[in-house]
């Protein structure tokens, strides 16, 4: 049996964000249970709704010196389909109604976090073979098992992976501050270890100090090796590329699945979506006050109105894509910009066009399971959860050719009639609007070839399974050489 702990900062059910909390909270299932004993450790975050936190068992509380004082570490404990997840309680630091909140602040309630995962192992009985970490909140974890708590025999032999799942993010501060707050030793500011500039920095840590770094797509993994991705790290990714994997992140198929979907107006599958599906787009407009028409072309987007998701091209363009006969269906928040663009497009258009400015997962679901194409034109795109969720609800993904979605989106071919969407490469609104255009004439035109698309995209496999094999693979090389 081998032992792995996962260490986040989300992870559904308890706290969502993003799509870290979807692997996080989906992937430890999908191992097998003979061999494997995975379990989770997350910040016992008040903001967690009380459904769970009642059901949470007190294990233990220590204190433990940090950041100049002693600190109050509590440990619970709850099971969810066999899974054991953990949660490290001190009220001062993951209190609050927000995982995340101040950005300096949170840089050091991750560092306490992550000394605070190898502290509490010896309390709960679970002795990993391998600490996969999670993006920057956990990046000290491979750091301090390495340096501080490599003197003490229990940690001997504990092996890290770290996987990065937006590069964007790094959890940087300056680095005499960060060497304060974290007690680590002065030589480990140094610019081939945790410095990068004069700063220090969380992730750079963990991908120095973790034995195994991965990321969440093949294309991507590629990609950060080049200055333009990067992020100012592409040498040292470079240098560890024998020990850096790209394994693309699933999703949840018992979950996303428009056969039982309770969220859906009407069910459908594979067999039946020709018939069914459609009226689920009837539904919803009725529901968002769009004009009722079962043969417009409906555009879905379910996003975080963000520059990195595109919305820079969209906005160069909308005026000429609401001109053809389409409709376009918006859900998320972000940046004021994006928003006022689509709140405009809402109001000048209200049958055409549907803002809405929150989030909500049956919502989502819905516009998934209605829409005929999927608007996903990203600047980069690690890997992407939207279009795998997209392509199992039938509706095609429209895509730049970066990161995860250069790798689950297959372009379409009229010559060969193969593909799962529609694709771009240059990053170029006209590029763009071009492929908008091509994915309009297809589902106007030709129909049969559209539906032909759709049932492909219906039946490619992104679940878990073939993600935690790789994983499984990576762990077994890691702990037989």
């Amino acid at each position: 049996m081998k032992n792995i702990l996962f260490a986040a900062s989300e992870s559904v059910p308890f706290v969502k964000t993003g799509g870290l909390a979807d692997v996080v909270g989906s992937l430890p299932y999908s191992f097998d249970p003979e061999e494997y004993d995975v379990r989770v450790v997350l910040p016992c975050y008040t903001m967690i709704p009380e459904k769970y936190r009642s059901q949470m068992r007190y294990l233990t509380h220590f204190y433990s010196f940090f950041n100049g004082c002693d600190r109050y570490i509590g440990i619970k404990e709850l099971v969810i389909n066999g899974i054991t997840f953990y949660f490290i309680d001190n009220e001062e630091y993951f209190g609050g109604a927000y995982p995340y909140t101040d950005y300096y602040y949170d840089i050091e309630k991750f560092c306490f976090f992550s000394k605070a995962v190898l502290s509490i192992l010896p309390s709960i009985g679970f002795r990993p073979d391998i600490i996969h970490c999670h993006d920057w909140h956990s990046g000290l974890v491979p750091v301090y098992l390495k340096t501080e708590f490599a003197k003490d025999p229990f940690y001997r032999g504990i092996r890290s992976v770290m996987t990065i799942h937006n590069l964007k993010f790094q959890g940087v501060y300056g680095a005499e501050t960060m060497q304060k707050i974290t007690g680590l030793p002065a030589e480990l500011f140094s610019i081939d270890k945790l410095l990068t500039y004069r700063d220090g920095n969380m992730l750079k840590g963990g991908l120095v100090y973790a034995d195994r770094i991965t990321t969440v797509s093949p294309t991507y993994a590629e990609e950060i090796k080049t200055p333009e991705y990067g992020e100012g790290l592409e040498g040292l990714f470079r240098a560890r590329s024998h020990e850096f994997t790209g394994i693309l992140n699933g999703i949840d198929f018992t979950s996303f699945d428009p056969e039982k979907d309770p969220a859906l107006a009407r069910n459908y599958t594979a067999a039946d979506f020709k018939k069914k599906k459609v009226q689920n787009k009837l539904a919803l407009q009725k529901e968002l006050g769009l004009e009722q028409d079962n043969k417009v072309m409906m555009i879905g987007i379910v996003s975080r109105l963000t520059e990195q998701k595109g919305l820079e091209l969209v906005a160069q363009v909308l005026s000429e894509i609401l001109s053809s006969r389409v409709q376009l269906v918006v859900l998320g928040t972000g940046e004021y910009r994006y928003e006022d663009m689509f709140r405009t497009a809402s109001r000048n258009n209200p049958k055409q066009v549907s803002a809405n400015f929150f989030y909500s997962e049956e919502l989502s679901r819905r516009i998934y399971a209605s829409s005929d194409a999927f608007l996903m034109p990203s600047r980069f795109e690690p890997c992407g959860l939207s279009q795998l969720i997209a392509l199992r609800y039938g509706t095609l993904p429209i895509v730049r050719e970066t990161g995860g979605l250069k790798d689950t989106v297959v372009p379409y071919n009229r010559f060969t009639g193969e593909g799962t969407g529609f694709s771009f490469e240059i990053y170029n609104p006209y590029v763009f609007l071009d492929t908008v255009r091509y994915s309009l004439k297809t589902f106007y035109e030709n129909k049969k070839a559209w539906n032909k698309l759709a049932e492909r995209a219906m039946a490619q496999d992104f679940s878990w399974t073939a993600s935690a094999k790789k994983y499984e693979e990576l762990y077994t090389e890691l702990l037989t050489h």
